[in-house]
């Protein structure tokens, strides 16, 4: 199973994956059904998540109800318990909609929401992020995860995603992100998959992002709030909810 995964996840595109991933699904939910793992976002329960990544493979970590990762259950729980996000009226801008907030954000009547990416099926408006048809000051919230390390001129989209933004509206930027680092890696030379896989995390992501990221929206204008919102969780909750402790919630205002 878990090397199948990972075949998947390097061979077939993702606009595809996202489209097999509706039948696949319930399958997977009904299959593993038991007590062990939660799933904050819908409150399902699992004896075991699914594993994930496509270079070296993170175990138990993909909800099989959501298809939410770490990352996912852990801005659900932060949107929740510390923002208005769910009750007040608010125009979003949401880069390429995950499956696990597509619907749900979709359906709640307190937001304007409008989705954006090049490639995905869930996308309202095809746009490159780079050069946006919105116009400037629009939106009160921006979401924008593990986007931008895709991006090679990943200032260029900071800036848009500034411009964008209201004065006093909340992004979330979240990228995947090596703490250890204090400056960010990238090498355009690098052009094998399998290397860039091992290298970068994944296949099309084109740098491995450091500490300095945080500076790096500072200085198109944001003001940033590095937010280690499992320090808030107890033990029990990162455990059960399988997050990534010290994960950090890149949250910026205008």
């Amino acid at each position: 199973m878990k090397k199948l995964f990972k075949v998947v996840l390097n061979i077939v595109p993702r606009p595809i994956l996202i489209r097999l991933s509706y039948v696949i699904r319930p399958v997977l939910a009904f299959a593993l059904k038991g007590n062990n793992f939660t799933d904050p976002i819908d409150g399902k329960s699992f004896r075991s998540f699914l594993p994930y990544g496509y270079g070296s493979q993170r175990q138990n970590v993909l909800s099989p109800s959501t298809l939410s990762l770490e990352r996912h259950r852990l801005l659900w729980l932060y949107l929740k318990n510390e923002t208005s996000f769910f009750s007040d009226n608010l125009k979003v801008l949401h880069f390429a909609p995950e499956q696990a907030f597509y619907k749900r954000f979709r359906n709640m009547a307190n937001l304007e929401y409008v989705t954006t990416d090049l490639n995905s099926p869930l996308a309202d408006v095809k746009a490159d992020i780079c050069e946006l048809p919105f116009s400037d000051n629009e939106f009160d919230v921006v979401l924008c995860n593990h986007v931008l390390e895709h991006i090679p001129n990943d200032n260029q989209a900071m800036k848009e995603l500034y411009r964008v933004l209201k004065p006093g509206g909340m992004g979330i930027f979240q990228i995947p992100q090596d703490l250890n680092r204090d400056k960010t890696f990238e090498d355009n030379s690098i052009t094998d998959k399998k290397e860039r896989a091992q290298i970068f995390g994944q296949y099309d992501h084109v740098r491995v992002y450091g500490r300095d990221f945080f500076d790096k929206l500072r200085q198109v204008g944001f003001q940033v709030n590095e937010v280690d919102y499992t320090k808030t969780l107890s033990s029990l909750e990162v455990s059960s909810y399988c997050l990534a402790k010290g994960e950090i919630i890149p949250v910026v205002s205008k």
